[in-house]
């Protein structure tokens, strides 16, 4: 009897660690959907392109098909945090998160850029809360608390004012954690001081787009020093790849519907701390 009950502590102890563990562990997911227009007309810049009478005849049907894609692939990452650019409107998310088979939350903000697209972030509810939502030209940044801890999601295009936006984070809230995500340069990383969980990936010679032959990475994942790696790659399926060149299969390709879900790949990290 003092031999089970001392087993059933030893289990108790292992399944209990790895639990925690588990949980200690972040995923983290970011995917330029490569314009998700909805179907409506925009009164403020030029959509007219991805409506249903537009050049490229986006439709009901098609928005739909999409979605649906869309939503199937992040179901398959199964992250509870996953950076979205490429989306026209809230109602975009709200259609994702809809269609999707688990339990997203999600916060948009409206960019005001030229062509309309915009960030998103989803999140399992009972994992990250949302404290504090910043927006401006070219970013998106979410702060709150993963697993009871401060964490920063900066989803950014382009590096111009990385650092003093990762400055301002920093400086608002000492000892956070950062992950910033989007379509960044090698030199990012070192620009922000923060390291770039894809590098390994890309000396391997991967990527999750296309480019004059080869792959390369159109997006990136960084996070600083706080945070460590455990596995950061492309998420890929080969049924999302055009049988016959290799590439991704495009939503258009010029003006032509393929029905792909388009050029690019998300990429994925599990990321502890040290």
């Amino acid at each position: 009897m003092r031999a089970y009950h001392l087993l059933s502590a030893l289990l108790l102890l292992l399944f209990g660690s790895g639990a925690i563990r588990a949980q200690e562990r972040m995923g983290f997911a970011y995917y330029d959907l490569d314009r998700l227009y909805d179907t409506i007309p925009s009164l403020f810049y030029d959509d007219a392109d991805h409506t249903p009478q537009g050049r490229l005849r986006w439709n009901g049907e098609r928005y739909r098909a999409k979605i649906d894609r869309v939503a199937e692939t992040i179901d398959g990452m199964a992250m509870p945090l996953v950076g979205l650019y490429g989306v026209e409107t809230e109602a975009v998310v709200r259609d994702l998160a809809g269609a999707s088979r688990r339990s997203y939350c999600y916060v948009h903000r409206t960019l005001n850029s030229l062509d309309g697209m915009d960030f998103a972030l989803l999140y399992f509810g009972d994992r990250f809360f949302p404290e504090r939502v910043e927006s401006g030209r070219g970013y998106l940044c979410v702060e709150g608390l993963f697993d009871g801890r401060p964490l920063a999601v900066l989803l950014v295009r382009g590096e111009r004012f990385l650092a003093e936006l990762v400055g301002e984070v920093r400086q608002r809230c000492p000892g956070v954690r950062i992950l910033c995500a989007g379509k960044l340069s090698a030199a990012a990383a070192e620009t922000a001081g923060l390291e770039d969980l894809l590098a390994p990936v890309e000396r391997r010679g991967r990527g999750n787009s296309y480019f004059r032959g080869g792959w390369r990475l159109h997006d990136r994942i960084l996070a600083d020093d706080s945070l460590r790696a455990v596995r950061a790659d492309v998420h890929l399926r080969r049924e999302w790849l055009d049988e016959r060149s290799g590439t991704p299969r495009p939503t258009y390709r010029g003006s032509r519907y393929v029905g792909g879900a388009g050029r690019y790949f998300p990429l994925f990290s599990y990321i502890e701390r040290r």
